[in-house]
């Protein structure tokens, strides 16, 4: 008897190394450790990159933005959203506009964010008394007016033929290439939103989106206005729209009214729910998922890019249904799950 094994013996070196790695990564300066070699990768990668992957890593920067604006009102506030194409597309033709008239490029920027928030205030404050299906046919309207508007002004707009505009070239000092330069400023802004964007979901006034977002009678009975948060969640949203759009023209130097397009939306609010609804880290992965996984569906094969994109969808979104955030959690739960069942065989 002395030398059966005891029981749960055979599950002690697992859960002994799942235990020390989670004790190792809850050190603080392990956490800091990690966060400065991630810092050195994203701003050490362009300089070893040929200029098509720059660009590519540029883009996932702004959808990166595009899609946490639409978490902030579907995934935080729980509210129906298909106008966020409307947005970057507004904030890219703003600042096309002021690119070519001469305005301070932070002057741009701020009318770029501040046009969008503003066109997104005016419509939650009709919308934002509806629910469901009705905020969704109000927010869809946004992409099937803006794309005919585009075209009619086409002293403004470029029409039906866009805009190309040339801007943020790199200084000589940096001794970069001008997409080189661009990343840099893209990913600057976009940390900057995501810092905006993690302070302000972690404070009083992310608690009242998730208050709102489970159950509005709860929320009034707490004090808090459901009205007025889906206002505000409206308007945060469509100004990061905006954001984005001032970096995808950044990026692109390019803009017409297909940048608006309803197909753009989906594939956007597509990215957020694969990335994962309700969360920062969610919004990083849809961007990757919205710029990455159309072309490696293309790479395969040209003819059905298509088909193979709803694939990988349809896979991502049965094995991990609350996204690829979940993907950790659901490692540890099955993790404890086969650690379970091995301790009940023994035992």
């Amino acid at each position: 008897m002395s030398g059966s094994p005891r029981p749960g013996a055979a599950t002690a070196a697992p859960a002994g190394t799942g235990g020390r790695l989670t004790s190792v990564l809850a050190n603080r300066w392990v956490r800091v450790g990690l966060a400065l070699v991630l810092v050195a990768l994203v701003l050490g990668a362009p300089l070893n990159m040929t200029p098509y992957a720059v660009y590519q890593m540029t883009m996932v920067a702004v959808f990166a933005v595009a899609v946490l604006g639409l978490n902030i009102v579907m995934g935080y506030t729980g509210q129906v959203s298909l106008g966020q194409s409307a947005f970057l597309g507004l904030g890219a033709y703003v600042t096309a506009y002021g690119v070519t008239h001469g305005w301070n490029l932070v002057l741009t920027f701020v009318a770029a964010c501040a046009l969008p928030a503003v066109i997104g205030w005016l419509v939650a404050l009709a919308a934002a008394r509806l629910r469901g299906l009705a905020i969704a046919m109000v927010t869809i309207t946004l992409p099937i007016v803006g794309i005919p508007l585009a075209r009619r002004f086409d002293e403004i707009t470029g029409g039906s033929g866009g805009m190309t505009v040339a801007f943020l070239e790199a200084p000589s000092w940096s001794g970069l290439d001008n997409d080189q330069w661009r990343y840099y400023v893209v990913v600057l802004v976009a940390a900057a939103f995501f810092l905006l964007a993690s302070n302000l979901l972690r404070g009083r006034i992310g608690r009242a989106f998730a208050i709102v977002r489970d159950n509005e009678s709860v929320a009034m009975a707490m004090g808090v206005s459901p009205y007025r948060y889906k206002v505000l969640a409206f308007t945060v949203s469509a100004l990061f729209g905006g954001c984005a759009g001032f970096l995808y023209l950044a990026g692109v130097q390019y803009v017409s009214p297909e940048t608006l397009s309803f197909h753009t939306a989906i594939n956007i609010l597509a990215a957020m729910v694969i990335g994962g609804s309700a969360t920062i880290v969610g919004s990083l992965l849809g961007g990757l998922y919205y710029v990455f996984v159309p072309f490696v569906a293309a790479q395969v094969n040209p003819n059905r890019a298509a088909m193979i994109s709803g694939i990988i969808l349809l896979v991502i979104l049965f094995v991990l249904p609350g996204g690829l955030a979940t993907l950790p959690r659901t490692v540890r739960r099955l993790r404890r799950g086969g650690s379970s069942s091995r301790a009940a065989a023994d035992g």
